[in-house]
C-alpha cells in the first residue's frame, strides 16, 4: 500500500468517513440552521479537497480561515482523507491566538478566499 507524502493520519477509517467540527461563527450558523454542528462523512479513498468539502456542507468558503488536520493547521486546498479528524475555523479569532495556532500562515498560503496581493 502507497503512502502520501506529507499526510499524517491517525487510524485510517476503512468505510472511508472523516469527522468535520465547526467552530465560531460556522459552529452558530449550523445550529441555528438546526444542523448537527460535528458530522460524520462519506469520503472518496483519495481523499476530498477541504474547499470542496466546506461547500458540501453548505459552509461560506469565503469565511473560513484554515482547516484543522489531525492537530495542524492548513490551508483550504489540503486533501483530507479517511480517517482525518477535521475542524473549519473562521476569521474572527483573536490576534495572538491566529499566530499561534498557524491560522494567520494558513490564510496566506494563498489557497485561502483572500489571497495576500503582491504588495505585502
Amino acid at each position: 500500500m502507497g503512502e502520501t507524502k506529507g499526510v499524517d493520519r491517525p487510524t485510517a477509517d476503512p468505510a472511508g468517513r472523516i469527522t468535520v467540527r465547526l467552530f465560531g461563527m460556522l459552529h452558530t450558523m449550523r445550529r441555528e440552521a438546526g444542523l448537527p454542528v460535528t458530522v460524520v462523512v462519506d469520503v472518496p479513498a483519495d481523499g476530498v479537497v477541504a474547499r470542496e468539502l466546506a461547500q458540501g456542507l453548505g459552509l461560506p468558503v469565503d469565511h473560513i480561515e484554515g482547516v484543522f488536520c489531525n492537530g495542524d493547521v492548513f490551508g483550504l486546498s489540503r486533501v483530507l482523507g479517511p480517517g482525518d479528524r477535521v475542524a473549519f475555523v473562521p476569521y474572527g479569532t483573536p490576534g495572538p491566538h491566529r499566530v499561534f495556532l498557524g491560522l494567520y500562515k494558513a490564510g496566506r498560503e494563498g489557497d485561502g478566499p483572500n489571497p495576500p496581493s503582491e504588495e505585502e
